[in-house]
């Protein structure tokens, strides 16, 4: 077989998509004018699918630090902390963010999918257990089967068919990793984590919480899912990354357990990755700041989560199991998906298209991400676009 013999299949699927008039991956911004607003495509557009919870990307604050670095200390550390060494800014940041966690320590990692990798793939080997959330994120997969340890699938969500996998396991829950996401990536919903913590802890099993899509959303001061739930303490990792809520780019893990320091000289993705660059650092303290000290862009997100899923509920549209600002919108075929893509970017709208294999029950949807920079106006305008559509014969006659 040829090298590239492989990808036939994926080149055809890319090329039909072409020829029907779809480039998600080439939607251009060409002038990003806001958090919510963008041109693309030479077009105005308002972002709906950013993932930019808190709207902090263009804050002035973000901003002036990641300047004041970058002048300071220079674009980039040029290798990773255990070659070239930490910067301060590394280490206060891990500092400040195991003072918001309440935990013992905390690793930084240069992407959030770095994080799951390195964690994962260095906690567990051959002989361990990972029993993990069928619908966890891709970067989660990756770093299960870098480990070596056997990977059982739970059905998501469902706490019966997690017991179940934990009392087969006997013996081995003690050496056994449960992962699940606090809010799922693609339909928004919750893990019921007070539940899986009861079995974690009568089964002896350890428990890692990817935080990705929860951290700034979730909890009374935005810690998570895990604080919503009041069961953080007993979480034995919490992962996530800064390109949500915080607006840049990196990862970490949090963890009351004095073993983690080690995993900076045992984690490949770690001691093998360039570290984070000043002005990233100094940007995402700036935004966890924010974060500690303004939870009305937490409650105005959650308003508009609401009203965004409340108002696409009443138009018909089958979305995701509960209100998230992740609103997904569930469609019965691929030819309506992608009809009703094109048609929100042709007013002015942009949301994630999300087809199979990436969908997690083989459906097609489009994926929407509320901000706390949306204005009520700019949510209303985003509702008018799809209630244009809300017909599915009138979707058909499009396509």
């Amino acid at each position: 077989m040829a090298i590239f013999d492989k990808f036939q299949h994926l080149a055809a699927t890319r090329q039909a998509l072409a020829d029907s008039g779809i480039d998600s991956i080439h939607v251009v911004m060409d002038n990003i004018v806001s958090p919510t607003e963008a041109v693309a495509n030479g077009r105005n557009m308002i972002l709906a699918g950013t993932n930019n919870y808190l709207g902090l990307t263009f804050d002035p604050m973000c901003i002036d630090a990641a300047c004041d670095a970058a002048r300071a200390e220079g674009t980039g550390t040029t290798g990773s902390r255990v070659a070239n060494g930490s910067y301060s800014g590394h280490v206060e940041l891990e500092r400040e963010l195991a003072d918001f966690f309440g935990f013992r320590g905390v690793i930084v990692f240069s992407t959030g999918y770095v994080a799951n990798l390195g964690m994962l793939s260095t906690l567990t080997n051959p002989g361990d257990v990972l029993l993990i959330d069928s619908d966890c994120h891709a970067s989660i997969y990756d770093g299960c089967r870098l480990s070596g340890a056997d990977i059982i699938r739970f059905r998501h969500n469902n706490v019966d068919d997690l017991e179940k996998r934990l009392r087969r396991l006997g013996e081995r829950s003690a050496n056994t990793l449960i992962v699940v996401e606090g809010i799922y990536s693609m339909l928004g919903d919750r893990a019921p984590l007070a539940d899986i913590v009861d079995l974690k802890r009568r089964y002896g099993a350890y428990l890692l919480v990817d935080e990705a899509h929860s951290l700034g959303v979730l909890g009374d001061r935005g810690r998570g899912c895990a604080e919503e739930a009041g069961v953080i303490e007993d979480v034995d990792f919490i992962v996530g990354t800064f390109s949500k809520s915080l607006g840049a780019i990196g990862g970490y893990c949090a963890s009351n357990h004095p073993e983690l320091d080690l995993m900076r000289y045992a984690s490949r993705p770690y001691v093998f990755t360039a570290s984070p660059s000043p002005s990233i650092v100094a940007s995402t303290r700036a935004a966890l700041k924010i974060l500690c000290s303004r939870p009305d862009l937490r409650s105005r997100l959650w308003q508009n989560a609401q009203r965004l899923y409340q108002r696409l509920q009443e138009l018909g549209f089958v979305l995701g199991p509960e209100p998230s600002p992740i609103v997904a919108v569930r469609l019965e075929s691929k030819e309506q998906a992608l009809a009703l893509w094109l048609g929100l970017l042709d007013r002015g709208v942009y949301v994630n298209l999300v087809l199979p294999p990436a969908t997690p029950d083989g459906g097609c949807l489009l994926r929407c991400s509320v901000s706390a920079g949306h204005s009520r106006e700019q949510i209303d305008t985003i509702c008018e676009a799809f209630e244009s559509f809300q017909s599915w014969e009138q979707t058909a006659q499009i396509a």
